[in-house]
């Protein structure tokens, strides 16, 4: 990854001038990373992005080039910039793995150390996981609406810029997309490529039988051709035949056809009989033309003949759902180690945080599905089948009492003293764990439309801090009015 370090908002080096200039730049603070929200109306998101956040820390330096262009702007003095000029993080994180089942308000990064180093790392560590936990979660959808056939990732011409099909390729690979289109991926990721050929190339011959032979010849084993250029069924699917049953003759294995435009139900029907009928059983038919994981439902539901997708725009832009909300918010301050709580006030109950030094617990029952998941204070303990009761931190009656559970913590250590201190799996380990986790959920909670509500409260103790602070900040704000 190149260095990121000037990948900020101005206004987090303004602040950091400020602690410096005020004597506040030892001052030690706690930010956590989490989402309000959930995508898509959806029951879960998987995160994703914690790779590219190691990598951005690690490289995280203040050039010469750097320097000058911050001098130019005419808002920094020497001091400050001297201070960057030696810049590294020498705090800690940690963070949930990739791949895991998350839910608002859980922090999914936890970032601890001088407040002059954790203020800089807003902006970039929201920009890599806000995305890629976003198109990893679209990816999981789609992959829950195709039920188990394969899915091609083939957005990136449509992405928003080069990084953003990089990136996406990713996280789509994450959220369980068997391949890509995206040969920089594949190449950078160890993801699978897949492709065929485009209207143009069949365009481009005299005719489409022709072009299909040609690509036979060009590619005999792994033949899967596009068949909707004139018409499908009149023209396409006839000429593929044809062409697979030379191939077979050849002793190849003809692979297939893909369907890009039309009726996808009816087309892949009729293709199918007429594949079947022709002796050709083992051609496998592919689905493609903007699908989201509601067309493919849908189209399933209806009973389309298809084996394998390709979804790009919807999946790679996450167009029904453009963008995650993370944020980035402090939640303690303090000194040489003794921290102290700090929340965020609003009239709006969900913009108010969660104080403290915090991690996420979650809950299994005796036969590995996920329970409730606890956000609660760093230093509390849950005895494993001991009784207990949780509650809604909102509609505080509504109450549930676990037993006979096992316990998870799902915060990791990442960082200790600005050095890494965990190994970074392979991007296909992070695959395998996230379907894993997905197993451990209902399929309540995994329903595409009105999913079920997976529980997640507050901890009493960090409920109690929450409410002891609220009540501190408002009495605070009476007696200054006095």
């Amino acid at each position: 990854m190149e260095n990121l370090t000037m990948l900020t908002d101005l206004y987090q080096l303004t602040m950091m001038q400020g602690h410096l200039v005020n004597g506040y730049q030892h001052k030690e603070a706690v930010f956590d990373v989490f989402f309000r929200t959930l995508p898509f109306q959806g029951g879960y998101a998987l995160a994703a992005g914690l790779e590219q956040v190691v990598e951005y820390i690690e490289n995280l330096t203040f050039s010469e080039e750097n320097l000058v262009y911050l001098r130019s702007l005419n808002l920094f003095n020497e001091d400050f910039i001297e201070e960057l000029r030696n810049f590294r993080f020498t705090g800690d994180i940690d963070a949930v793995p990739e791949g895991t089942s998350v839910f608002p308000f859980e922090p999914l990064i936890r970032v601890k150390g001088r407040i002059f180093e954790t203020q800089l790392l807003e902006t970039a560590i929201l920009n890599l996981v806000n995305f890629e936990t976003l198109i990893a979660t679209k990816a999981s959808r789609v992959m829950a609406a195709a039920d188990g056939a394969s899915v091609m990732e083939f957005g990136l011409r449509r992405a928003q810029g080069p990084d953003a099909g990089i990136l996406g390729a990713r996280a789509a690979f994450i959220g369980g997309c068997q391949s890509t289109s995206n040969v920089l991926a594949g190449e950078r990721y160890g993801i699978p490529v897949s492709g065929t050929q485009a209207h143009s190339w069949i365009q481009c011959f005299p005719s489409e039988l022709e072009a299909f032979r040609a690509f036979a010849r060009t590619f005999p084993d792994s033949c899967l051709l596009l068949v909707d250029t004139y018409s499908a069924l009149e023209s396409g699917v006839p000429n593929a035949i044809k062409v697979g049953l030379e191939l077979e003759a050849e002793g190849h294995h003809f692979q297939g056809i893909r369907l890009d435009s039309g009726d996808l139900t009816y087309l892949s029907r009729e293709a199918r009989r007429m594949l079947d009928e022709a002796g050709l059983k083992n051609a496998i038919i592919v689905g493609s033309n903007d699908l989201d994981e509601e067309t493919i439902f849908a189209v399933r539901a209806q009973g389309a003949k298809i084996d394998a997708w390709g979804v790009g725009t919807h999946l790679i832009t996450s167009k029904d759902s453009p963008s995650l909300g993370g944020v980035y918010k402090l939640a303690a301050e303090g000194e040489q180690g003794v921290f102290h709580p700090r929340l965020k006030v609003s009239e709006n109950i969900s913009k108010i945080t969660n104080p403290g030094i915090k991690k996420i617990v979650r809950f299994y029952d005796q036969a590995g599905k996920s329970m409730a998941d606890l956000i609660a204070l760093e230093d509390e303990v849950f005895v494993e089948g001991k009784p207990l009761t949780i509650f809604d931190p909102i509609q505080t009656w509504k109450r549930k009492t676990l037993t006979n559970f096992r316990t998870r913590e799902l915060l990791i250590p990442v960082f200790r003293g600005g050095k890494r201190v965990c190994e970074l799996p392979k991007l296909k380990d992070i695959q395998t764990y996230a379907r894993k986790e997905l197993d451990t959920f209902w399929d309540e909670v995994k329903r595409l439309t009105n999913p079920h509500r997976y529980i997640v409260d507050l901890s009493t103790n960090l409920f109690e801090l929450k409410q002891q602070l609220l009540l501190t900040i408002h009495k605070d704000i009476k007696a200054s009015k006095l």
